[in-house]
């Protein structure tokens, strides 16, 4: 759970940076909010994953015995 927490504040920090500047620039691109969206997409992601660990092994535990024919 350490490194989760580790990782949350390391995501925490980054996207911050990532918004002051997009904020202090004049001309925002494309590519910084495109960049933003991933971090926080890819935080997001994290987040359900570890959430939903338990429901996420038993569906791939599931799905690996029906590909064994176990069904």
């Amino acid at each position: 759970m350490h490194w989760f927490h580790s990782n949350l504040t390391r995501l925490k920090e980054c996207s911050t940076l990532l918004v002051a500047r997009l904020q202090s620039s004049s001309g925002q691109t494309l590519a910084e909010y495109a960049l933003l969206i991933t971090v926080v997409a890819v935080g997001l992601v994290l987040l359900a994953m570890l959430t939903f660990r338990v429901e996420l092994s038993a569906a791939f535990g599931s799905a690996t015995d029906c590909l064994d024919g176990a069904c």
